[in-house]
């Protein structure tokens, strides 16, 4: 089975926004967007995910990603 993987990390990159500035845009803690960022999450919330999207002026699809498990 696959996985979903976060990209937000390289959209900030392309979009030269820093995590604090982020997260106070989207108005949530900056140890969340962290987490988010590192893709250390198993769920992300659709508002969390809309409200990311309308300040990186992206698509969802631009911040998530489907990746096939190798199989050992």
């Amino acid at each position: 089975m696959g996985k979903i993987v976060l990209r937000l990390d390289r959209v900030m990159v392309e979009k030269k926004i820093s995590l604090n500035e982020l997260a106070g845009r989207v108005g949530i803690s900056n140890v969340n967007l962290s987490k988010i960022k590192n893709n250390r999450v198993t769920a992300i919330r659709f508002s969390t995910l809309a409200a990311l999207c309308k300040e990186l002026q992206c698509s969802p699809g631009d911040i998530l990603g489907y990746e096939e498990e190798t199989p050992e």
